[in-house]
């Protein structure tokens, strides 16, 4: 069983406090689903679990499998098997979508894969997600439509096969046919590798969660997790929003300070200065 372990992690963004005690622990086979208003730290939280180099963690750890993550590097974190599904992938130019993935498999990985064997699997992944075949060869996210870029990063999920996925706002920029092709997708590979494969989605709508059902739900304000339970918050969020959890732990309106987080975690693993994915 894989575990990711989230212990009062306080951080913070040129002098500013971002998170202030966040606690949180998935294991494999559990969907964590975090929902909060804009500026209370759920894409804070998901950058500096992939080592984002603006946050500064000032408290706490976050140990994947009884390892410390925080002293890693973020190609370090990406062979330890965390992903991060961006919520606004980065385009670059002169590498094409198939190279890149093959890249990021090849540095993640302890041992090589074929090429007949990989491009059998992306093939068969891509016609999963109902890509068109030309994605292989066009440059990585470079002209590709919002909702294109995101089934992209769960292309990237798919094949890079990581033993925790944090997926920000993956559901934003997609329409309700695309929604549903990403729900089927991720929800197939909770259940090909429950054993060792975990995911935190972080959303504002029900919407994902009708398509993808998660075991945890946790409302987030002002930099921590206030309130954990199942899918009966998601639907008290529907109808009262989060003025109720604010009132009962007296938080104000607060925004959070925006880092661009760049280009995937992967590509840090291919090389070595990148950002995130």
């Amino acid at each position: 069983m894989q575990e990711l372990v989230i212990t009062n992690l306080h951080a913070n963004v040129e002098g500013k406090e971002i998170l202030k005690g966040v606690n949180l622990t998935i294991k494999s086979g559990e969907v964590h689903a975090i929902m909060g208003p804009n500026g209370t730290g759920k894409s804070t939280l998901s950058a500096i679990i992939m080592g984002h180099p603006k946050y500064t963690v000032t408290e706490g750890s976050i140990k994947l499998n009884g390892q410390e993550v925080l002293g890693m590097e973020v190609d370090e974190r990406a062979k330890a098997g965390l992903f991060l599904g961006m919520q606004y992938p980065s385009e670059i130019a002169g590498i094409t979508n198939s190279d890149f993935i093959r890249a990021a498999i090849n540095s993640t990985s302890e041992t090589k894969e074929s090429l007949i064997k990989y491009i059998r699997r992306l093939d068969s992944a891509i016609t999963d997600l109902k890509m068109d075949s030309d994605m292989t060869s066009r440059y990585l996210n470079e002209g590709f439509s919002g909702g294109e870029k995101k089934r992209n990063e769960i292309l990237q999920l798919k094949m890079l096969k990581p033993k925790f996925a944090i997926l920000d706002e993956i559901d934003s920029g997609l329409d309700i046919d695309a929604l549903t092709v990403v729900g089927q997708n991720l929800t197939k590979e909770m259940e090909e590798r429950s054993g060792e494969f975990g995911m935190l989605l972080i959303t504002h709508y029900q919407r994902l969660l009708d398509h993808i059902k998660p075991t945890h739900v946790h409302v987030m304000l002002d930099g921590r997790i206030v309130k954990t339970g199942g899918s009966e918050i998601v639907e008290r969020l529907e109808v009262e929003g989060y003025d109720r959890y604010k009132e009962e732990h007296g938080i104000e309106d607060v925004k959070e300070k925006r880092v661009s987080i760049g280009n995937c975690a992967t590509s840090l693993g291919v090389n070595g200065n990148g950002s995130n994915n």
